[in-house]
C-alpha cells in the first residue's frame, strides 16, 4: 500500500506493491477513450451574453480571460469567512483541493497511479506548491489570462532578449573605447558596439564562501547605484539617438554589456 515511490534506476515512479512502473503522462492520455465520461462537468448554459459577446466564441473566451485576471487577483480578499460554518466550509474545500491534481506536473497524479509530467524524485501527493492549492488562490492555478506567446509566438526569454538587444543597440551609439594615439599623442576614442563589448568579457558567479566577496550591504548599495547610472545613461543615449541636445555621461562597456 501507500503512494508510489521513486526508482532511481528507472528514473520514474513505481507501484510500491508490484514494483511496476506507473504509466507515463502521455500513455495515460492515450488511454482515455472518446466515450469515457469526464471526471467533472460544469455547465453555464448554452449561451452567455456579456456586453454583446456570444458565449462560446473566441471573443468571449478572450473577454472572460481578462475579466477573471483583474477580478480574481485577490481571491481571499473578496469574501471573509466570518462564521464557524463558513470557516469549516473553507477548510473542507482547501483539504479537498489539496489532493486534486492542478496541472500535468502536479504530484497529486501519483495518488491516481499516473506519472506526473516531467517526474522527479521527492514528489509527494498533497504537497504540491501550485497556486491552485493555496488559500489565497484556492482552485485557481497558474495564469488566468492568455499569455503573450499566444499572440506573439514569443515566451518570456524571447521578450527579455528583444529588450536586451534594443537597449544594447541604443547604447551602442555612445559606447567608446580607447584607440591608438593620434597625431597629437593623445588616445583617440574609437566607436565600438555594445555587442562587441559583451563578447570581450567573461562572467563568473560569485560564491557565498568566496573570501573576496564584499559585504551584502555593499553589494545592495552598489546594485542600486549601478541601476541609477544605467537609467541615466540609457536616457542620455535615447536623447542622443533622437538628435536632442544632451550630455552623455561616461559609460563602462563592461557594466552595460551584461
Amino acid at each position: 500500500g501507500g503512494y508510489p515511490v521513486w526508482d532511481p534506476a528507472a528514473e520514474a515512479y513505481v507501484d510500491p506493491a508490484s514494483g511496476e512502473l506507473l504509466p507515463s503522462w502521455d500513455a495515460a492520455l492515450d488511454a482515455i477513450g472518446e466515450d469515457d465520461p469526464p471526471a467533472h462537468v460544469v455547465r453555464f448554459g448554452p449561451q452567455v451574453q456579456v456586453d454583446g459577446v456570444v458565449g462560446g466564441s473566441d471573443n468571449a473566451q478572450r473577454c472572460i480571460g481578462y475579466l477573471t485576471k483583474y477580478l480574481t487577483k485577490g481571491l481571499d480578499e473578496c469574501h471573509t469567512a466570518d462564521t464557524p460554518s463558513r470557516q469549516a466550509h473553507l477548510d473542507r474545500m482547501a483539504d479537498a483541493l489539496r489532493y486534486e491534481p492542478c496541472s500535468p506536473r502536479c504530484a497529486n497524479w501519483l495518488a491516481y497511479g499516473v506519472q506526473p509530467q516531467q517526474a522527479r524524485p521527492g514528489l509527494t501527493p498533497g504537497h504540491c506548491k501550485g497556486k491552485a492549492h493555496r488559500r489565497q488562490t484556492l482552485g485557481f492555478g497558474g495564469r488566468r489570462v492568455l499569455v503573450s506567446r499566444k499572440w506573439s509566438g514569443k515566451n518570456l526569454a524571447d521578450h527579455r532578449a528583444d529588450r536586451r538587444n534594443y537597449v544594447l543597440a541604443t547604447l551602442g551609439a555612445v559606447l567608446t573605447r580607447t584607440g591608438d594615439p593620434g597625431p597629437d599623442g593623445t588616445a583617440q576614442p574609437v566607436e565600438v558596439s555594445a555587442v562587441d563589448a559583451a563578447e570581450r568579457y567573461a562572467w563568473e558567479l560569485l560564491k557565498p564562501d568566496d573570501p573576496d566577496a564584499p559585504p551584502r550591504a555593499h553589494l545592495v548599495m552598489h546594485a542600486l547605484a549601478e541601476r541609477i547610472a544605467w537609467r541615466a545613461q540609457y536616457q542620455a543615449a535615447k536623447a542622443l539617438a533622437d538628435g536632442s541636445a544632451c550630455d552623455v555621461p561616461a559609460m563602462d562597456p563592461a557594466v552595460h554589456a551584461a
